[in-house]
């Protein structure tokens, strides 16, 4: 895996920031795109832009072509059975609070369970309390550990016949910790739950394969792993989308209307009601092919690597507090010492170093953690060694310049 040369295919990244060049460490907020996507997105404009279904000319059919060509390409990246399970959405919060509302609100009663982490983002929180305050349903909580992981046997006693939903991150967006998918979709379905995944940190850094975690649903970003923003997934059984009925109704999504009823289309297209986000599904079909040509098993390889590479490095920086387990997906969630981290982000900045600081979307954690902020360096394809070093080198300035003013 050449990283020199996949940094060219980054537009972006060949820029400088505050009198340096950019070191892009914020890609769990969103990734930067390549060249070969932004030209996808923007051939669909210039030659090929029409609406998807509806029309029989040339212009309607390649955009048809291209769209559904997305979902295939979203199939197989993800391993699903059918097209039929490749919902496109708007991202992951839209494609959690589907399963929340269609699913959750139609099969939960007021004696059911409804079982998530404390570490979840808040998209994979509020959905499951709304769900829970309109069914009568109990939202509980698995406790972490004191590293941020979750133990299998907390699962197993706290999942019981009355859960019906298990709710959690793939990979957590603040601490890194990478979860046992597989092992709680056993626990899960032995009690007859259904299992949601939380993929936004997962599915752009390791191969996914949904059939072989047997979760029943999963839900991520396409502006997370090299494509637009505004386009997401979710995939579901396709037995249990068949029973769900659609959120959004309009156009496109409809056999039948008549004056007083309507009936619905098959899957995946019941979900997907009014202009779908056809230039988006372009570019993700497009950030799908780049990541496939570099390969997710390198690319996991590649993070793992600059992981165990910025947790010894920054374990040389005197007074930083790193949150999370020692194995851990490519990013860094810390403070360092009494400086506030949007002082530690702003002094990067004046780097030209990007990190990202705040809650990060995670309150529930931040009490968990005892903090109310954190900064977070992540890490992506195209990010190095050299990236590591800059970072490391920012802080101690950072130290020393706070130092001078406390």
């Amino acid at each position: 895996m050449d990283v020199r040369a996949i940094r060219q295919m980054f537009p972006i990244l060949d820029q400088e920031v505050n009198g340096h060049p950019l070191v892009y460490l914020d890609s769990s907020a969103t990734s930067q795109k390549p060249i070969s996507v932004i030209e996808a997105v923007e051939n669909y404009y210039r030659f090929d832009n029409a609406n998807v279904h509806r029309g029989v000319h040339t212009l309607g059919s390649r955009a048809t072509d291209q769209y559904e060509g997305a979902r295939e390409k979203v199939r197989r990246f993800i391993n699903a059975g059918s097209t039929a399970e490749v919902i496109f959405t708007r991202g992951t919060t839209t494609s959690i609070n589907t399963v929340a509302y269609s699913y959750a609100r139609a099969n939960l009663k007021p004696e059911d369970e409804i079982l998530i982490t404390p570490m979840e983002h808040h998209s994979n929180i509020i959905p499951w309390q709304q769900a829970a305050k309109a069914t009568g349903a109990t939202l509980k909580y698995i406790p972490l550990q004191d590293d941020g992981t979750v133990a299998l046997e907390d699962v197993k006693s706290l999942v019981t016949d009355q859960t019906k939903i298990v709710a959690i991150a793939h990979v957590s967006n603040v601490l890194g910790t990478i979860n046992p998918i597989k092992e709680i979709a056993q626990i899960a379905h032995a009690k007859g739950a259904v299992l949601l995944i939380d993929g936004a940190q997962g599915a752009p850094h390791m191969k996914v394969d949904v059939q072989d975690l047997d979760c029943d649903f999963y839900a991520f970003s396409g502006h997370k792993m090299c494509a637009p923003t505004g386009i997401g997934v979710l995939y579901g059984k396709r037995e249990l989308l068949e029973e769900m009925e659609p959120v959004e109704f309009g156009g496109e999504m409809i056999d039948f209307v008549s004056l007083q009823d309507s009936t619905w289309k098959e899957l995946p297209w019941k979900f997907e009601g009014g202009t779908p986000i056809i230039a988006g599904a372009i570019g993700l079909a497009a950030a799908i092919d780049f990541l496939e040509d570099v390969g997710m098993e390198n690319i996991l390889d590649h993070e793992q690597k600059l992981a165990d590479y910025v947790m010894d490095r920054l374990s040389t920086v005197e007074d930083i507090k790193i949150y999370g387990p020692e194995h851990r997906a490519a990013l860094v969630t810390f403070n360092l010492g009494d400086v506030h981290p949007h002082d530690v982000a702003t002094a990067l900045d004046s780097f030209g170093i990007a990190v990202r600081a705040g809650h990060h979307c995670a309150q529930p954690l931040m009490k968990w953690l005892n903090v109310t902020a954190t900064a977070r360096a992540s890490f992506y394809l195209y990010n190095t060694e050299d990236d590591v070093e800059k970072l490391v080198d920012g802080l101690l300035k950072t130290k020393e310049f706070f130092g001078h003013v406390f």
